[in-house]
C-alpha cells in the first residue's frame, strides 16, 4: 500500500509507509548524560478563541505527554520555546503550565526545569525587567522546579551594552536559591534576540556570557546554547568553569555534541527530543554502557528529520513538532495555540511524515498514515 505525497512543483509521488514501529521500551533515567526534552503544549481544539487571544490549553493531553517523556527516563524542560512561549503562550498561560507540570513531576518522580523570562512585559527600564524576571523566578522556585533563565526580548531591546546584561543577570543569580540553567537562544529562533549579551559579534557575546558565569559559578548548573554552530558550542564548553555543564540546544549537531570527544561532552536540552523522545532515550542508554558507536548509529539518522523541522524560518519548528505528536497519537487533533498549525506548508508536512515514518517513530504506523491522508484530503489531495 502506498500514499501519495506532494513534492516540489505540485507533483505527487508514491510513498510506501512502514508497517512496524521501532521497538523501544520505557526505562529509568540515564547515568552518563542529563537529557531534557523541551515539551510542546496541546491546544484545546474546541475553544472559541482567535490566534491573538490567550491560549486555551488541553491540560489533560498536555500533562499526559509529559508523563510519556518521563516514562522513557527523559527530563522535561517546561514553558520554553517549544511550548510556544511568546508565540501563542503568554505569561499567564505559562505560569499555569509551570504550576501544573511541576505538580505532575512531583507526583510521578520526574525531573523538571522551567523557563524564567520577562514576557509579562513588552519593554521597560532595567529595574522593571529585573522585577519581571524576579516574579517568574519566584514562581518557578516555589513550584519546586529548577529555573532556566531564558533570554529576554525586553532586555535585548533596552540594554545599551554588556554592562546591562552583567548587572541584570548578576542580580538574578545572587537571588537564585539553587543553581540555574542560563539559556542563550540565537536570533534564528527569535529575531528579537539579535545582539544578545550586548554584542552582535558572537565572540564578544561569548566573552560576556562567560564573564557572567565566572562571577557566579556556584549558581550556574549549566548553560543551554542554541546557536546551531557545533564548533562554537564545543569551544564554549571547553571554557566553562569546572562543574558547569553545557546542555546542547543545537538541533542540527546534537549526536556529535552529546557523544563528545576526549575533552568533554554536552548534556542536552532539545526541542527535537519532543518527537524523538523514546528513540533518543534508547540511544542514550547505549551511551550509558559505553557504546558510542551504537549511540551514533541510532541517533545520527534522526538529524535529517531535525534539520527539516528546524529549517528557516527556524522559529516555526514547533508546528512540525505538534504535527508529529498528532500523527503519533499523543493528541487527537492538529490544532495549536495561536493558530500556529498554519505556519508550515503541505510539502513540509509530507516530508516530515516521510522522515519520521522511516525512522519508525510512530507507535501505530497505520494511524499515522490515516491521519496523514486526512490532512492531504483537507488540502485537496484525494488520490
Amino acid at each position: 500500500m502506498t500514499i501519495q505525497l506532494p513534492g516540489a512543483g505540485g507533483t505527487l509521488r508514491a510513498y510506501e509507509p512502514r508497517t512496524e514501529p521501532l521497538a523501544v521500551a520505557a526505562g529509568a533515567s540515564f547515568t552518563s548524560r542529563t537529557v531534557f526534552a523541551a515539551a510542546h503544549v496541546v491546544a484545546d481544539p474546541f475553544a472559541d478563541v482567535s490566534p491573538d487571544a490567550p491560549a486555551a490549553v488541553d491540560w489533560d493531553a498536555t500533562l499526559a505527554f509529559r508523563r510519556h517523556l518521563w516514562a522513557h527516563g527523559l527530563c522535561v524542560a517546561e514553558a520554553m520555546d517549544t511550548a510556544q512561549r511568546g508565540m501563542g503562550l503568554d505569561w499567564t498561560g505559562a505560569a499555569e503550565l509551570i504550576r501544573r507540570s511541576a505538580a505532575e513531576a512531583r507526583a510521578v518522580g520526574g525531573r523538571i526545569a522551567c523557563g524564567v523570562g520577562t514576557d509579562q512585559i513588552t519593554g521597560g527600564t532595567l529595574a522593571e525587567i529585573r522585577a519581571a524576571y524576579e516574579e517568574q523566578l519566584a514562581l518557578v522556585e516555589d513550584s519546586g522546579a529548577q529555573a532556566v533563565l531564558m533570554a529576554s526580548r525586553a532586555l535585548a531591546a533596552t540594554a545599551t551594552g554588556p554592562e546591562d546584561y552583567l548587572e541584570v543577570y548578576g542580580h538574578l543569580l545572587r537571588q537564585a536559591t539553587a543553581p540555574v540553567v542560563l539559556h542563550w537562544l540565537g536570533p534564528m529562533f527569535d529575531p528579537a534576540l539579535t545582539g544578545y549579551w550586548g554584542a552582535d559579534d558572537l565572540d564578544a557575546a561569548t566573552d560576556v556570557f562567560l564573564e557572567i558565569i565566572a562571577a557566579h559559578p556556584d549558581k550556574v548548573d549549566g548553560v543551554k546554547v542554541s546557536l546551531l554552530e557545533a564548533r562554537r558550542e564545543t569551544d564554549l564548553r571547553r571554557r566553562l568553569p569546572r562543574g558547569v555543564r553545557c546542555y546542547t540546544g543545537d538541533d542540527f549537531h546534537y549526536p556529535e555534541l552529546i557523544a563528545g570527544d576526549a575533552q568533554g561532552f554536552s548534556h542536552a536540552l532539545l526541542g527535537v527530543f519532543d518527537p524523538l523522545g523514546p528513540l533518543a532515550a534508547q540511544a542514550v542508554r547505549l551511551l550509558d554502557t559505553g557504546d558510542t558507536a551504537g549511540f551514533r548509529a541510532l541517533l545520527d539518522p534522526t538529524v535529517a528529520l531535525s534539520r527539516h523541522l528546524f529549517q528557516a524560518p527556524t522559529r516555526f519548528y514547533k508546528t512540525g513538532v505538534v504535527f508529529l505528536a498528532w500523527l503519533a497519537g499523543h493528541q487527537d487533533h492538529f490544532a495549536m495555540v495561536g493558530g500556529l498549525q498554519s505556519a508550515r506548508s503541505l510539502p513540509h508536512f509530507a516530508r516530515a511524515y516521510e522522515l519520521a515514518d522511516g525512522l519508525g517513530l510512530f507507535p501505530d504506523p497505520k494511524l499515522a498514515e490515516d491521519r496523514m491522508k486526512t490532512l492531504l484530503a483537507l488540502y485537496g489531495v484525494t488520490r
